[in-house]
Formats: structure tokens, sequence, C-alpha cells
């Protein structure tokens, strides 16, 4: 996926322009047509995943691969000490996060990134801040193997999966074509099957979209005009407001170190290429009020300070007060049903079960 650069003539000049003065009524067919040549809603259902040109009936979502894919997502003995699971990092009752800066992981160390949510991930162009992972099947394979997170190994997961027969017999269910359907690949399609129903439609934005004048208040529809119009839609767009593309963070102005680690160089660390230095992807925003602290860093904790700081670090514009409480109030508004998942009981382990390993 390339860079895109998005400092243009066209984004400078709109952000010039005035959000809609509190008095001045608001002409909610222009405003939704306007947003519709930007953004999408979330659908209501997935029953697809990684449809293309070639493919466009992409790959079905099937209960079977749902069902093991929650069950892996939620068992911590797919981590070496037994105690950290996905939902650990990715917890779907706060928004798909931690809520933590960066999160713990084994040996109580510190990961160098904050948690993306995993809600509405399946919409990403790519996964993780730096795109290092093309989709959520990879995705879910980096985590189990790192060190700082749940340092294990893939042969150690398909041991582990082996030894308790409700696994195997869960795993024939899903992947009945194959032989041998236990494998590392087939663990981490499972979990993004399931993740692929993490989703969060019917957001007031979402309803606004399809017509509900209702949906929105006039604040959070100022709010909404004046993220069109000051450039915040160069990086955040479509169905996810993000997560598209990838973008220099400090484009006019750098952040100081406390946001911008000098030591984290972002996709750099990916590509090696030295236009690459500082660039990361364009954080999706549905969903963002639930899932502070911001950035990569993790170190913001109030939504409105992050908005001022993008606005004025990447499109060179010193937001109002009035302005940053408008759009705010719109971020909000991207807040959708949140999945309702219950904890599954996990298959009971048997002598041949690895032990878990001291933290």
């Amino acid at each position: 996926m390339k860079l895109v650069p998005f400092l243009t003539a066209t984004s400078l000049a709109l952000s010039a322009l005035p959000v809609m003065a509190q008095t001045e009524a608001i002409d909610n067919g222009a405003l939704r047509e306007e947003a519709k040549g930007v953004f999408e809603a979330i659908p209501g259902k997935m029953t697809a995943i990684k449809q293309t040109e070639d493919n466009p009936e992409g790959v079905p979502l099937t209960a079977e691969k749902i069902e093991l894919g929650k069950v892996l997502f939620f068992d911590p003995r797919m981590s070496s000490s037994g105690l950290i699971s996905c939902q650990t990092c990715h917890n779907v009752g706060l928004g798909g996060v931690d809520g933590l800066p960066t999160s713990i992981g084994h040996g109580w160390q510190k990961g160098p990134r904050n948690a993306p949510t995993m809600l509405n991930a399946i919409f990403n162009a790519a996964q993780f801040w730096d795109g290092r992972a093309a989709d959520l099947a990879e995705q879910a394979k980096g985590p189990v193997q790192a060190g700082v997170e749940m340092s294990n190994t893939p042969d150690q997961v398909v041991k582990t999966i082996n030894s308790m027969p409700e696994y195997v017999e869960a795993f024939k269910a899903a992947f009945p074509e194959e032989a041998d359907p236990v494998t590392f690949d087939n663990f981490a399609a499972a979990i993004e099957q399931f993740e692929a129903t993490l989703i969060t439609p019917n957001s007031a934005f979402d309803r606004f979209l399809a017509g509900d004048d209702a949906a929105m208040t006039d604040q959070e529809k100022r709010g909404l005009q004046a993220f069109m119009e000051t450039g915040c839609t160069a990086c955040h767009y479509g169905v996810n407001f993000g997560g598209q593309d990838y973008h220099p963070f400090g484009l006019i102005a750098k952040p100081g170190a406390e946001v911008l680690p000098a030591g984290d160089t972002g996709r750099f660390e990916v590509t090696r290429t030295t236009d690459d230095e500082y660039v990361f992807r364009a954080a999706p925003l549905r969903n963002v009020a639930l899932t502070a602290p911001y950035f990569h860093s993790g170190v913001v904790w109030e939504l409105a300070e992050a908005v001022k700081i993008m606005s004025s670090a990447q499109i060179g514009t010193e937001l109002t007060d009035q302005q940053a409480e408008d759009i705010t109030a719109f971020l909000g508004t991207l807040t959708g049903e949140q999945p309702v998942i219950d904890h599954p009981i996990l298959p009971v382990r048997t002598e041949t079960t690895p032990l878990p390993t001291p933290m």
C-alpha cells in the first residue's frame, strides 16, 4: 500500500473555511449528500470477507469457523503462560481495546504501542499501526509469537489444540475438506472469521446517513461539517473512517516526544524506506469515543485533545474551542451497536496439554 500525501491545495483551502455558525440553519439533505461522497455505513451483517474483482463473492463466513474462532479468541492457553488471550488486549466489552497506554504481555512486559481496536477491523486495508499484516488472519499470528505478548510458537499452539478432543472435533467441523485440519494457519483463519463478525452497525451517524435527520444533534452535524471542511477526511474516510492509507505523523508540525516517541519510527520498521519514517496507518475512528487513550503511543486520554493535536500536526490548522467541541461531539456519533458475545465454555485440558510457563 502506498503512502498517500494528503495536504493538497484543496484541503488547505477547505481548512480555512469556518464551521457552520450555531445560529445557521442546517441543510440536512446537502450535508447528508456531502457525507455520502466520503463515508459509508457499517453493514448490518457480514456474510463473506476478502471480496475482490476476481473473486466478488469472497470467502464465506461459516458458523463452524466463527464459533471455533470465538473459543480460540477467548482461550488464554494459546499463550505460553496460559494467562493471555486475544481478549486480554482486545476486550470486546471495552470497545475492542484494553484501555491501557500500551498492553501488558508475557513477563509483565509493556508492549511498544497502544492496542488498536479489533471492532470493525475487518474493514481496514491492513492491520497494526504500521500495516505489517495484510489481513486479520496474518494479524492473529503476530501476538501469539511475539515475546512481549503471548510468547508462544506455532508448534506449541497446535500441540495444545491437539491435546483437547473438543478442539480437534471443532477443527474437523470447521475445515471438513482437510485431512489434518489442526494447523496454525487454520487457527488464524478461524479467529479472522470470528473477528469479522465484530462490527458495530447502526450508529447515530449511520442512521443520519440513511435519512434520519433526528439521529444527530445540531452540534454533531456542525461537527460533521467541520470534520469534512477542515481536511480531516484526507485521512479518515470510508466505512471505517480511516484504516486505508499511511501518513506521516506530524506532516506540518511534529508533536512532542511524549506523543511521538523518537524510538518508534513507524512503517519504516517494516519497509526500511526513509520516506516511511514516522509514517503510520491512519487510525480508524469508529467507536473512537470508547477507545482512549489515543495514538500509537497511547498517551492522550481526552478525545478533544487528540482532535486538536491532529489538526495542528496534520493539517496546520488551530481549531477554535467551539470547532474542537463540535468535532468531538460528532465523533461520538460513530459509536455503533456493540457486539454482545457470550464468553464461551473452553475445552477441558487433558494430561497431554502443555503446562503453562512462568510469567
